[in-house]
């Protein structure tokens, strides 16, 4: 599947504290290398002595800072944010992170996740007199920090009331002016985890970015835990830990980077994993497994592993395609597919080919994929999708479609087969599921192919 006309995740967030250094450049590195959670827009704010420094825009990471921005920036604390604007897109001011001051001073927030009660939160502030400026639930996070905040001993403190307030998906870093926050809703729906670096403290949505700054990784934030840095101290709240985790599954399958660890999974076994149940459950005959890029291909050597079927590379990926690239208006997502990959033909030409790709949403892009494979000479197409059938709805962060834009609510698996082009089609079952990730410390959400919610609208 593809990032660019696919399932999007909101965003990623990164913070940290360092007394002696200059904070927002670990902050790009650390969103550079959480660029694939967001490619919408981008923000970092510092904190220099009791001063917010900021700098946000439209665009990737790489674009939207440089050298002067980040030397002007500067901080001894700083939090970033990368996002995916959604199925409305982002406004300007919607932007993370967010920043405001308040009776106590400023603060800023990041924020990944979906709040599934922001409706009559929002409507509760307003009849209050509260005026929003975004359409963010970071702002309403803010809010309840800040309302809270004068009758509480510390910011930490006024972050677990809101904490307590929210509902649903919720991983977030809070910048105060001499504390850094960050915190996880009690089901753990996105990830977060904590770094050091010698004095510095880092917390982000992946451990990747702790690589990028070279930060050594220390343990994941639990879930409906708040763990705050106070003058190089780290501490923690555990009160909120009381809920069965339920990280979001589609992180292992398709959202994480390969090389990332959550809550004790490494994301590339899982996808191994993932493809050694498809070989279990579709025994194929085939000469080539290949993977749709990026989260198919590591599925697809999992299927090889387990068949001993070659696994090479189907397609070119064409990198230089960002948020600007243009959906020709004519023919649609099919010349932008043909735009996006290219076929290796002396990888398919005359052969019976297995393709997996990481899952199948609304069925439009892989019918193009599998005319690409036709075209260069592939005898049969088998296609396999290492995540099970989308049937439902995500309330938490994923932007997936409305469950009648959803193509396997609407049909059946030989119907979608006929519909795409392929000579079989297999999804990976829910049984196999619960199988990709034994070395996970959590529970997992797979709402959007069970119906079962971990918690109600």
């Amino acid at each position: 599947m593809n990032r660019f006309m696919g399932l999007h995740e909101e965003c990623g967030i990164f913070g940290i504290y360092n007394a002696e250094g200059n904070c927002a450049r670990s902050a790009y590195y650390g969103l550079y290398a959480l660029q694939h959670r967001g490619q919408e827009d981008c923000g970092i704010v510092a904190m220099n002595d009791v001063k917010l420094s900021c700098h946000k825009g439209a665009g990737l990471v790489g674009d939207v800072f440089g050298e002067k921005i980040l030397n002007e920036l500067g901080g001894t604390m700083a939090i970033g944010h990368v996002q995916y604007g959604g199925r409305n897109g982002s406004l300007g001011g919607s932007i993370q992170p967010l920043t405001l001051t308040y009776i106590k001073g400023s603060l800023a927030i990041a924020h990944n996740g979906n709040l599934i009660n922001s409706d009559a939160l929002k409507r509760e502030f307003e009849f209050k007199g509260a005026v929003f400026h975004t359409n963010t639930d970071s702002e309403i996070i803010a809010y309840i920090i800040a309302q809270a905040r004068p009758h509480c001993n510390s910011v930490e403190e006024a972050v677990n009331q809101a904490m307590k307030r929210i509902k649903g998906a919720c991983s977030l870093v809070v910048m105060s002016s001499r504390k850094l926050i960050a915190a996880r809703d009690p089901w753990g729906f996105r990830p977060l985890c904590i770094g050091r670096k010698g004095d510095s403290i880092v917390f982000a949505s992946e451990s990747c970015a702790l690589d990028s700054v070279e930060a050594e990784f220390i343990r994941d934030v639990d879930p409906g835990e708040i763990v705050w840095v106070d003058d190089g101290v780290l501490h923690s709240n555990r009160e909120n830990c009381v809920s069965k985790s339920s990280l979001c599954i589609f992180e292992l399958l398709y959202f994480a980077r390969p090389d990332s660890v959550i809550d004790g999974q490494s994301v590339y076994e899982a996808r191994i994993n993932a493809g050694r149940c498809l070989a279990d459950e579709y025994p194929i005959n085939s000469d080539v497994v290949i993977g749709v890029p990026d989260s198919g291909l590591v599925a697809a050597k999992g299927y090889s592993i387990a068949t001993g079927i070659p696994n090479d590379d189907g397609f070119i990926k064409n990198r230089y395609i960002g948020r600007t690239f243009i959906t020709p208006l004519q023919t649609g997502r099919e010349e932008a597919v043909k735009i996006k990959l290219n076929p290796l033909r002396a990888t398919v030409n005359g052969k019976r080919v297995i393709m997996i790709d990481d899952s199948i949403v609304r069925g439009t892009t892989v019918v193009p994929i599998i005319s690409l494979l036709r075209d260069a000479g592939a005898k049969e197409v088998h296609v396999l999708s290492s995540s099970p059938k989308f049937i439902a709805p995500c309330y938490f962060g994923t932007d997936i479609p409305t469950r009648h834009e959803l193509f396997a609510f609407n049909h059946s698996t030989e119907d979608m087969r006929k519909i795409i082009g392929a000579d079989s089609l297999g999804f990976l079952s829910l049984e196999s599921l619960s199988k990709i990730a034994p070395d996970s410390k959590c529970g997992f959400c797979d709402g959007c192919f069970s119906e079962n919610y971990p918690v109600t609208k």
